[in-house]
């Protein structure tokens, strides 16, 4: 990849593992710095020493505005400026609406939604003293939705919004804002997911084109590196995700919901089946601190 960051400073949340820590390796390797911030500590650390000199990192909660405000400005204080920003720290959730407690469905929508607001407020800022560029992660979920995923599906139809309207908001300062709709990437989240319930991986094989295929992490990472050296304000990952923001229509038609609520009609109660036998609505990386109720 052409693209190069020297000079630029990259901040990302739920930057341990997964998206965010490829993100932050991909952009040390084209020459810029990163802030890694998040909750896991031992790999945040460990991460940050692999890297060098190029990273720092500050343990942050997204569910915690103060945490989130004094990490940034830790942040833009020790390596004097943040050009770029990936708001990407998120969980998901099991179990459908009938099933899943009221802390659970709320700490999902806290995390991806709440959270991009907690990290795109204080680090505004910052980004107009750049004029720099933040991308949200959101989702194929964005536009498309999946029984059992009431409250993913929910949160990143808000982030993306939340994304697009904070865009509007700082046009007028030379700060761009932008989204990244990544499918179903080969992270700890969706192996996990498929592992944990096996209906939902017999769900998604049934679904089209780019629902029931799986992308590799690196190729999520090049197109976040290319966002951010382009300046986009969309990022589709794979990119026949960019088909379903186009066919949303299509996809809440009423044929196309009868063929979907017989999908789900056959598979459901397996999967409720299963959520009650895991005994846990989150998956099983979630950090303690992350799992708690907002107080």
């Amino acid at each position: 990849m052409a693209q190069k960051f020297n000079g630029k400073v990259l901040l990302v949340t739920g930057a341990a593992r997964g998206i965010g820590a490829g993100v932050a390796r991909g952009y040390v390797a084209r020459g810029g710095k990163v802030a890694l911030l998040g909750l896991e500590p031992d790999l945040l650390g460990a991460l940050a020493a692999e890297l060098g000199d190029a990273a720092a990192w500050w343990e942050a909660d997204a569910r915690d505005g103060a945490q989130m405000t004094a990490a940034i400005d830790a942040a833009a204080a020790h390596f004097g400026r943040i050009d770029h920003v990936l708001a990407n720290a998120g969980i998901a959730s099991y179990g459908t609406v009938r099933q899943i407690d009221e802390a659970s469905f709320e700490r999902v929508i806290d995390i991806n939604v709440t959270g991009v607001y907690r990290t795109l407020h204080p680090a505004i800022p910052h980004l107009v003293e750049t004029k720099g560029h933040a991308l949200v992660v959101a989702s194929l979920a964005s536009f498309s939705n999946l029984a059992g995923l009431a409250a993913y599906n929910a949160s990143k139809a808000g982030a993306e919004s939340l994304a697009l309207a904070t865009a509007q908001e700082v046009a007028h300062l030379g700060v761009k804002v932008g989204v990244v709709h990544p499918g179903w990437i080969d992270t700890d989240i969706v192996r996990g997911a498929e592992a944990d319930l096996p209906t939902f991986k017999v769900i998604r094989g049934k679904l089209p084109y780019p629902a029931n295929s799986t992308t590799n992490l690196a190729d999520c990472v090049d197109g976040i590196l290319r966002g951010f050296a382009r300046r986009k304000t969309r990022v589709y990952v794979p990119r026949g995700v960019v088909l379903a923001n186009w066919t949303k229509p299509l996809l809440n038609s009423p044929p196309v919901l009868m063929i979907i609520k017989r999908i789900a009609r056959r598979h459901v109660p397996d999967l409720e089946r299963e959520v009650d036998a895991l005994g846990r609505f989150q998956h099983a990386h979630v950090p303690l601190t992350e799992a708690k109720p907002a107080d």
